[in-house]
C-alpha cells in the first residue's frame, strides 16, 4: 500500500507541476496584433495539406478561431479596416471612410493617413507627412498606454504608412517602409529622429540584399493543385515581362517596376517586415519590463500580390506557404524570448478579395467590370439635361457620388429629391444592384443585410450623397487583375484567431465581428474599452 501511496503521490507532484509550468503569467509580456492584408479566410484551409505543423496551423489548433469572422461595415478598404480592428468600432465613428476620400471642405481628396503639420523622420519628405490625426476615436493601443501612465510600449510597423500608423494608434511609435529611399522611416509626430536600432537597421540594407533574390515556387509547379494555371490571361505581369509566370528575376525587374518598391509585390516584402520586428523586440526590449507590451504588425505584401496576380494564383499560394514557414520561425522565436503561454497573439485581416472579374466571366459566372468613367459623364450629362448647366457632380469616388451643395442651393433645388431622382438614373447601369441616398443612411436605421454595412461605413460629416453597391462578382477596374471593397463575403470573410496567454484552444462558428477583436483584448487585460468601441467581447474565451 505505501508503494501504491508514494507512486500516486509522486504521479499527483509530477502532474501538478506541471500543470504549474504551464500557467500563464499574471499579465501577458507581449501582445502581438498579426493583420495579413487581404487574407481570406479559407486561405487558412485551402493551402492548408502544405503549411508547417508550427506556423497557421499552430495558432488553428492551440488558439481559438471564430470560424465565421466578418468585417462588419462597407467598403472593404485598408485604412478603414486597420483602423476598425483597433479602435473595435466602424468608419461611421473613427471617421477613416476609406484609403482616400474626397474632402467636401478642402474640394479635394485626402489620404486616411494624411497629416500636413508634419514632416518625415528619415526616408523621403513625399512619405513623411503621415500620422493618426484622421482617426476619430481611440485604439486599443491608446487605452494600454492610458492604463498604465504610458509605461507600456507600442511599435507599429508595415510596408504601407496607414497599416502602421493606424495601429499604434495616438500614443504608440510607427515605423513604416519608404519605397523610394528602401528605408524604413517614421514621421515628426512620433519624434524628432530615428532611434538607433532603426538606423543600424536601414545601414543592413536588406531590401537590395531581398532585390537580388529570384521568387520562384517554393514547391514544384506542377503541384500547386489549389491555383489556375501559371500563365494566363487574368494577371497582371511585371513591366518586362511577357506574361506573369515564374521564375521573377528581382535583380533584372525592380529598376521598371519601382526600385525598392516592387519588394512589396513579393513575399519577400513579408520577409523584409519580420526582418525588421525582429529589430523593434530587439531594439525597444519589448515584453522586457514590468508592464504589458505591444507589437503590431501589418504584412502588406499579400495585398499587392493579390491585387496583380489575383486569389486563384500560383504566385498568391507561394506566398502563403512562404509566410507560414515564416510564422513559424516567429511563433517559436517567441517561445524562447517569452515562455509559450506568456505571449498574446491575434490574427486577422483588414479586408478579404475578389475573384478576378474576367476569370469568372470566363468560367460562365456573373462578373464583370463596371466602367466609372462612362457612368460619370452620363451622370453628368443627365444632370445638366435634367437640372440645367452646371457642376452639379464635384466627385465620384469610392463608390460614391458627392453634389454641389451650394450650386444645389443656389438654384433652390431640394437636395433630398435630386438625389432620389440620381439614385435612379444611376440603377439603370449594368453591374449597379442598388444606390443609397445620404437622405437614407441618416433618415432610416437598417438592421440587416448590405444597406446595414452601408450605414456601419456611411459617416455624416464626410461620406458622399450617393452610394453605390454593385452586383456580387463585379468589380471597377480592367480586365487584369482584381481589388476589394464591397460587402459581399469575399471581402467581409477574414480570420478571427487568438494564441496565447489566457486563450483556450477551441473554434466557434457563430457569427463575429472585426470590431470584436479590441473589446475582447480589453476585457482580456482588464483596461478601458477604446473610447468608439461597439463591438463585442468574444464570450467564448472567457468560458
Amino acid at each position: 500500500m505505501k508503494i501504491i501511496s508514494k507512486f500516486f503521490l509522486t504521479f499527483f507532484l509530477s502532474v501538478s507541476l506541471g500543470a504549474f509550468a504551464q500557467q500563464s503569467s499574471e499579465k501577458p509580456k507581449l501582445i502581438v496584433g498579426i493583420i495579413v492584408d487581404q487574407m481570406r479566410q479559407e486561405y487558412l484551409y485551402r493551402f492548408s495539406d502544405r503549411y508547417s505543423e508550427g506556423g497557421f496551423k499552430r495558432l488553428m489548433k492551440e488558439g481559438f478561431m471564430m470560424k465565421n469572422g466578418h468585417y462588419n461595415y462597407i467598403p472593404t478598404y485598408t485604412g478603414p479596416g486597420h483602423a476598425s480592428v483597433y479602435t473595435g468600432t466602424t468608419p461611421a465613428t473613427h471617421g477613416v471612410i476609406a484609403n482616400n476620400w474626397y474632402s467636401k471642405s478642402l474640394k479635394r481628396s485626402v489620404y486616411c493617413a494624411e497629416d500636413t503639420t508634419v514632416y518625415n523622420i528619415g526616408g523621403t519628405p513625399r512619405a513623411g507627412q503621415i500620422s493618426p490625426r484622421n482617426l476619430l476615436s481611440t485604439t486599443i493601443t491608446d487605452e494600454l498606454r492610458l492604463s498604465n501612465n504610458k509605461r507600456s510600449k507600442v511599435v507599429g510597423i508595415a510596408i504601407k504608412d496607414r497599416g502602421a500608423s493606424m495601429p499604434a494608434g495616438h500614443l504608440g511609435d510607427a515605423y513604416w517602409f519608404d519605397s523610394e529611399s528602401g528605408e524604413f522611416m517614421t514621421s515628426s509626430y512620433y519624434g524628432d529622429k530615428l532611434p538607433g536600432w532603426v538606423q543600424k537597421f536601414n545601414e543592413q540594407k536588406q531590401v537590395q540584399k531581398y532585390l537580388q533574390m529570384t521568387w520562384e515556387p517554393l514547391f514544384p509547379a506542377n503541384t500547386y493543385v489549389n491555383s489556375i494555371d501559371d500563365d494566363n490571361n487574368f494577371e497582371q505581369p511585371f513591366i518586362g515581362k511577357d506574361a506573369p509566370v515564374f521564375p521573377y528575376d528581382l535583380s533584372k525587374l525592380n529598376e521598371n517596376n519601382g526600385g525598392a518598391g516592387m519588394i512589396s509585390s513579393t513575399p519577400f516584402g513579408n520577409s523584409l517586415t519580420f526582418d525588421f520586428a525582429y529589430a523593434a523586440i530587439e531594439g525597444e526590449k519589448l515584453g522586457k519590463g514590468e508592464e504589458t507590451d505591444f507589437l503590431a504588425v501589418s504584412f502588406s505584401s499579400p495585398d499587392y500580390i493579390g491585387h496583380r496576380f489575383g486569389p486563384s494564383s500560383m504566385e498568391l499560394e507561394d506566398n502563403y506557404l512562404r509566410l507560414d514557414r515564416e510564422m513559424e520561425k516567429f511563433l517559436n522565436f517567441l517561445d524562447k524570448e517569452y515562455g509559450e503561454r506568456n505571449y498574446l497573439i491575434f490574427l486577422s485581416a483588414d479586408h478579404g478579395v475578389a475573384e478576378i472579374a474576367t476569370h469568372m466571366e470566363s468560367e460562365n459566372i456573373f462578373a464583370g467590370n463596371v466602367n466609372v468613367g462612362y457612368i460619370r459623364s452620363q451622370l453628368i450629362g443627365y444632370s445638366n439635361y435634367v437640372y440645367g448647366e452646371g457642376d452639379w457632380i464635384e466627385n465620384v469616388s469610392n463608390d460614391q457620388v458627392f453634389l454641389n451643395h451650394k450650386l444645389i442651393q443656389e438654384k433652390e433645388i431640394d437636395l433630398d429629391d435630386m438625389q432620389e431622382d440620381l439614385a435612379n438614373f444611376l440603377l439603370r447601369f449594368r453591374g449597379i444592384k442598388e444606390v443609397y441616398t445620404a437622405h437614407t443612411m441618416r433618415s432610416t436605421e437598417f438592421g440587416s443585410g448590405r444597406a446595414k454595412l452601408l450605414q456601419m461605413g456611411y459617416n455624416h460629416k464626410s461620406s458622399g450623397d450617393l452610394l453605390l453597391i454593385l452586383e456580387p462578382g463585379w468589380l471597377t477596374g480592367g480586365p487584369r487583375g482584381t481589388s476589394h471593397g464591397t460587402g459581399y463575403t469575399y471581402d467581409t470573410h477574414v480570420p478571427i484567431l487568438f494564441y496565447g496567454w489566457n486563450v483556450p484552444a477551441g473554434s466557434s462558428t457563430r457569427y463575429a465581428t472585426i470590431t470584436d477583436i479590441a473589446p475582447t483584448l480589453s476585457m482580456l487585460l482588464n483596461i478601458r474599452l477604446p473610447n468608439g468601441a461597439t463591438g463585442q467581447p468574444i464570450h467564448e474565451i472567457f468560458e
